[in-house]
């Protein structure tokens, strides 16, 4: 029911741009024009910093590459504007490659501050090359035409802006809600957490950055050949930040905040230029203050933007339709993994040592896992097991030593490609994406299994693709005895469930190897109960589970195996029984009680 009202609300909102030349003049017209322009570079930047967490202060200086690429191509050359956007999309992409290659790979702070440079150097560099007109611009650029009829007047024009913003919307949309869209969204969840299912996390963040840019390039063509004027002042890291306004006050997690967002600033920044002038002769000094005034007023009583107001106030009964409903009718599995048989080494830890400084984490550690049991890797706090851990899933370095996975050395090797070989993994601290469904947070776990890419998903040709993942998971989440939960948001989920759901998502990598870090940790005896049943389950349908962990009694009662660890060497390794009753196991782990 609330898909179709978002539906409904959706026909509405286009039926009434459509209408809007029909009943508006010709400043509201052109007013419409520039915020379609703006919505465009806003919608980047909702799924650029809203969505993946990179913080973008120079989006203008692609909108202005693009403008300048066609105003040259179509005024110097008497090239096509049709031509000029090929130009400027080309153009605008390889300078996002670029840029995003040199700095996407910085952290924290540097990553906003880099984008301001090369924002400031840009805008610079427009007003300083004679081929571009330097600080007068570039002037008389072509209208577009499309076929016999010219696209001079900005109602002519408004049509096509809005049709591109509309196709914008719709490749975005269908992003969101796809293999590589799952990626964006986990992006926040850290490096770590996309690695584990196969992702990089560089590359997702980098096709992002681009993709934001090409949308700034597109609205930068639209400026060019609407205005048919170009310089560099509306292109510098002022607009930038009003770029990013746009994104913030309509919401930065929600795509039509874009639409909205930029409608809010511009009609805002239009009636302060109206008002002000009628109440003081300092109109230009006071306006910065009052549109600064006006919008820390906005974000105090909607921290999430207007939409996420909006939200709350209707609560949810327009929500859009989710990834979940591209699951209708039947699609064949996903290709599954030859496993090993019973009882084959699939696992060799060979003298692993991990050096910190002076500090030995792990001191010449060899064991082995083979197919079809559960193996327990304990110790008391300290005793290395986490560090161990993260050495097996190449989370980090060896100093010396190796680990064979598949009579393959995987020591040096990433995280990412150990993860594609079949050997998943859990979390010590949960990381699901909380705002993302059971459904899909468990799809993301088939990423590896999978090949559709952005402009594949964009365009809605990974239909038969999508539908096999979204079985996969629901098959992952029948397993595990969620499947009838796969709607609900993850983050709505008590810690013992969670912790179960990222099982799933592990599960749905199709794994040789599960690989737990402390899956006990904080659930309560019957969590504990329903999580060794769970394992057991999975023990006798083949999957091989090796367990890091700190609960002795759970893990007692569960494993085929133990490996003990102590002050970062391997202690003692047998079964659960001759290493209770050993001597140093107790005195390292259980005091003086067997």
């Amino acid at each position: 029911m609330r898909a179709h009202r978002f539906r409904l609300l959706v026909a509405l909102v286009i039926v009434a741009i459509a209408l809007a030349p029909m009943l508006l003049g010709s400043f509201a017209v052109s007013l419409m024009n520039d915020i379609g322009i703006g919505a465009l570079v806003a919608l980047g930047l909702v799924m650029l910093t809203g969505v993946g967490g990179a913080t973008s202060f120079g989006q203008a200086a692609f909108v202005g590459i693009a403008a300048y690429a066609t105003a040259w191509l179509t005024t110097t050359q008497g090239l096509s504007p049709w031509l000029g956007l090929a130009f400027a999309l080309l153009l605008t992409g390889l300078s996002a490659l670029a840029i995003g290659m040199l700095t996407l790979r910085l952290g924290g702070h540097f990553l906003p501050l880099s984008t301001i440079a090369w924002g400031l150097s840009i805008a610079m560099l427009f007003g300083n090359v004679d081929a571009l007109g330097r600080h007068t611009g570039l002037s008389n650029i072509p209208p577009i035409h499309v076929g016999p009829w010219s696209l001079v007047d900005a109602r002519a024009m408004y049509y096509l802006i809005w049709f591109v913003v509309g196709l914008a919307f719709l490749f975005s949309y269908n992003l969101m809600a796809s293999r590589p869209g799952r990626a964006i969204r986990g992006l926040r969840g850290g490096a770590v957490l996309l690695a584990s299912v196969g992702a990089d996390a560089y590359r997702v963040r980098l096709s992002l950055f681009v993709l934001a840019a090409l949308f700034a390039g597109l609205a930068g063509w639209l400026y060019a050949h609407t205005n048919r004027f170009v310089s560099p002042a509306p292109f510098d890291v002022r607009a930038s930040i009003e770029y990013l306004l746009m994104a913030v006050a309509g919401g930065l997690g929600n795509l039509a905040g874009a639409l909205v967002g930029a409608a809010i600033v511009l009609v805002m920044k239009n009636a302060l230029q109206d008002v002000l002038p009628l109440l003081t002769q300092r109109a230009g000094q006071l306006e910065a203050i009052a549109f600064a005034a006006l919008f820390i007023a906005l974000l105090h009583f909607a921290r999430g933007g207007l939409m996420g107001f909006l939200r709350k106030l209707t609560q949810g009964r327009f929500k859009a339709p989710q990834s979940d409903e591209r699951m209708k009718g039947d699609a064949p599995p996903l290709a599954h993994r030859q496993l090993p048989a019973r009882g084959t080494p699939i696992l060799a830890v060979e003298a692993a040592v991990k050096r910190f400084g002076g500090l030995v984490a792990v001191n010449e550690v060899s064991f082995g896992v083979n197919a079809g049991e559960i193996v327990g890797l304990i110790g008391p706090n300290g005793a290395g097991k986490s560090t161990m851990f993260n050495l097996l899933t190449c989370t980090m370095p060896m100093t010396s030593g190796r680990v064979r996975f598949l009579d393959r050395d995987i020591s040096g090797m990433a995280q990412r490609d150990v993860a594609r070989l079949g050997l998943a993994r859990t979390f010590q601290h949960v990381k699901l994406r909380p705002h993302m469904s059971l459904l899909d947070n468990v799809a993301l776990g088939a990423h590896s299994r999978t090949r559709a890419g952005v402009v594949r998903a964009g365009l809605r040709l990974d239909r038969a693709e999508e539908q096999q993942i979204l079985h996969e998971a629901q098959r992952q989440l029948a397993r595990i005895g969620l499947g009838d939960r796969a709607h609900e948001l993850a983050g709505s989920l008590p810690l013992g469930t969670q912790r179960i759901l990222e099982i799933a998502r592990a599960l749905a990598a199709d794994p040789v190897l599960l690989v737990l870090d402390e899956p006990a940790a904080g659930l309560r005896r019957k969590e504990k109960e329903e999580l060794g049943d769970l394992l057991r389950k999975l023990r006798d349908e083949g999957v091989t589970i090796l367990i890091v962990e700190h609960d002795m009694d759970f893990v007692m009662k569960l494993v085929d195996r133990l490996v003990v660890m102590n002050f970062g060497s391997k202690l003692v390794e047998g079964v659960p029984a001759a290493v209770r009753a050993d001597e140093r196991v107790q005195a390292a782990y259980l005091g003086s009680v067997a």
